[in-house]
């Protein structure tokens, strides 16, 4: 079965700026989608102006893994949808955060922290992104390094939570480093976030860079996970200690 991929994008820099809309024609969304159908993934795309931004409770039912990409827009977020997205990534689906989506709503309540803390400097410069995990999967075949001519700089300190696995660092021209391929687990979710994907550079037309977006929908999609029983349970293997009185019965007898 494919896995059932849904696009976010505020979709307002495409409309608004024609030197993004000659980059992406069909929005950052469209490019994702279509480069995740042709990997023979299940593709459906939402956009912050729709209602419910696009992310109703039935579509994000219908999601296994969903990809965020936001940047001027992150307080239009209704704070009902953030919660909603949030839900379904404890219960499993996946999130990829792509580049100023660092500092949305859904990725700083996934972090537990002002994650738009980063230093940034918008010059075109060289950036390298060195795999610092080369037995990730979300480096499969690809190589030790991807070089990427032009991109806007994003520095340390980047104010995070430490991220269960680092999968890519990144160098820039001007000297900078930053934690660029970071994830985590929430519940039964993953999350990835990847700093690549300024909207006046074809990021996204670059084939790694495509590559690393496949390949961590990929880790992201859940598997079979299985039911998790929480609070008060019986045991699994018989007791033999013994308890006159449990501490609810305590406070009944001294409601009593």
């Amino acid at each position: 079965m494919a896995i059932r991929v849904t696009v976010w994008n505020e979709y307002l820099h495409e409309v608004e700026l024609q030197e993004v809309a000659d980059v992406y024609p069909k929005g950052i969304h469209g490019c994702i989608a279509d480069f995740l159908k042709e990997a023979g993934m299940e593709t459906r795309t939402a956009t912050l102006r729709e209602p419910e931004h696009g992310l109703s409770q039935e579509v994000l039912d219908q999601t296994d893994v969903l990809i965020w990409w936001g940047h001027m827009a992150h307080g239009e977020v209704e704070d009902e949808i953030v919660e909603r997205v949030h839900k379904r990534i404890l219960d499993g689906m996946g999130l990829i955060v792509l580049h100023s989506g660092h500092a949305s709503k859904i990725f700083r309540k996934v972090c537990g922290t002002n994650s738009g803390y980063l230093k940034w400097r918008e010059d075109g410069e060289k950036e390298i992104l060195w795999v610092v995990d080369p037995g990730h999967p979300i480096v499969d075949g690809l190589d030790e390094k991807i070089v990427i001519p032009h991109e806007e700089m994003y520095g340390e300190h980047f104010n995070i939570p430490q991220p269960d696995e680092l999968v890519f660092i990144s160098w820039f021209e001007g000297g900078e480093v930053f934690r660029s391929g970071c994830c985590y687990h929430r519940g039964k979710g993953k999350v990835f976030y990847f700093r690549p994907g300024h909207e006046v550079f074809p990021i996204y037309h670059q084939p790694e860079i495509q590559k690393v977006i496949i390949n961590a929908v990929k880790w992201a999609a859940p598997g079979n996970i299985p039911a998790v029983t929480y609070g008060n349970t019986q045991p699994v293997v018989e007791v033999k200690g013994e308890i006159k009185h449990t501490i609810g019965e305590l406070h009944q007898q001294k409601q009593e």
